[in-house]
């Protein structure tokens, strides 16, 4: 395996290392335009990468530029088991050690806006979670608390005290807030899906947006407006709000939405976008029909639920791009890469490699606003309830320590990609 920068320019660790005659490892030392030192300090020596960068790499490492998998339709994530690939021992030097920096800090120093988690009440209620999401984080999601049958179980009766205390909790620690989700056809009461009169549907979508939304009015960055509205194979999917409405549903939650609260990024949420194929067609599709519809979009969220060593995770930068070719920006907005358990040292390592590469592909695409991890530690992710026999998805172990994985995450938002 072979690790290459992302970025023409130098770390700033090792831009505080370097010398006017000779530059440090890992450093830029050619390439189109670059006027700076081309020796290295010894042991290196500087190895092209392309026509526009070349690194100060160790004399035996052979320089190598892997070649993206073909963009093909993936059958689904959930289904693939690639070959795992071998990682690699070690990060470069200038990535092993953090900075003393967080994570949000890293990725704000890359021009993004977050570095987020979910949680909610329940999580926070624990010291150590609490204290990882005070540190290290920007953003929160409300993992449940703002979802349908949390907020409006029953009829025009809100409940509302969870995501109160989620968004009381963000301001007082200085974190922006992902609302999720306002429109979704899971953990949607009965009454919701029993209603059978169009006329009466788009009065409940337009009163609960209007009574969630509209409750933290200048207080939300992003709402996942609706959330997994396609199949697989770009379908729509079966609910009662498209059984009803079809896909004007999409247009009548982003305009009572905007109506809600007007300051507030709205988004579209969905999963398996992570690779090229009929999902990612009908998302931009619809995007570019509300776009053209007047109907107040701002961005598309990922939410970038993969499986260990997935085939599409090298190049989830190309369909995240795809996404942003519309003009909006995008956001991985629930990451996490689950693994067989047990797991072991060259499983980590793997998902270390994996998280870098995850986390580097917002950061190679402009338009991406942040990306949000779906949970802090091993101990709370929804993944082994979900899916038998895997799980240690997440950055923390269960015990919070932290795991390979948080180096591998760091190490994209330093410039590196890890092949």
């Amino acid at each position: 395996m072979v690790v290459i920068r992302v970025e023409f320019l130098a770390l700033l660790a090792a831009v505080a290392q370097m010398v006017v005659a000779q530059k440090v490892s890992y450093s830029q030392c050619g390439g189109i335009g670059y006027n700076g030192p081309t020796d290295c300090v010894s042991g290196y020596t500087c190895q092209s990468i392309n026509d526009w960068y070349s690194q100060c790499r160790p004399g035996t490492v052979t320089s190598v530029v892997p070649t993206p998998p073909a963009s093909t339709p993936h059958p689904t994530p959930l289904e693939s088991t690639p070959p795992p690939t071998q990682p690699s021992s070690a990060l470069p030097a200038s990535c092993q050690s953090p900075s003393g920096t967080s994570l949000d800090a890293k990725i704000k120093a890359k021009g993004r806006d977050y570095f987020g988690t979910c949680t909610d009440k329940n999580t926070l209620s624990d010291p150590a979670y609490e204290a990882i999401v005070i540190a290290e984080y920007g953003q929160v999601t409300p993992e449940n608390s703002m979802k349908w049958e949390s907020t409006e179980n029953v009829r025009g009766n809100f409940t509302m005290s969870d995501a109160d205390f989620l968004v009381a909790w963000a301001q007082q620690h200085g974190k922006l807030i992902r609302g999720h989700t306002l429109v979704w056809h899971s953990q949607l009461p009965a009454w919701v899906s029993a209603i059978t009169d169009p006329v009466e549907l788009t009065s409940v979508i337009e009163s609960h947006i209007s009574n969630v939304a509209g409750r933290y009015t200048g207080k939300i960055h992003h709402w996942d407006v609706v959330n997994e509205v396609f199949n697989d194979d770009g379908t729509w999917r079966t609910s009662v709000f498209y059984n009803l409405l079809g896909p004007k549903f999409v247009d009548i939650a982003f305009r009572a939405a905007k109506k809600a609260d007007p300051t507030a990024k709205l988004f579209i949420n969905d999963y398996n976008l992570d690779y090229a194929g009929p999902k990612v067609n009908a998302m931009v599709a619809l995007v570019q029909r509300l776009i053209a519809d007047g109907v107040p979009i701002d961005g598309i969220g990922s939410q970038a639920h993969l499986i260990l060593n997935n085939g599409a995770i090298p190049s989830m930068h190309q369909p995240l791009a795809t996404l942003a070719s519309t003009g909006l920006k995008v956001a991985l907005t629930e990451l996490d890469i689950r693994l067989p358990l047990p797991a072991d040292a060259t499983k980590l390592m793997n998902q270390r490699d994996n998280f870098n590469l995850a986390t580097a592909a917002c950061i190679r695409v402009p338009n991406c606003v942040g990306v949000t991890t779906w949970g802090v530690s091993d101990k709370n992710s929804w993944v082994p309830g979900v899916f038998a026999g895997e799980g240690a998805a997440l950055i923390w172990d269960e015990k919070f320590a932290k795991k390979p994985a948080y180096d591998g995450a760091e190490a994209a938002l330093l410039g590196w990609l890890a092949y």
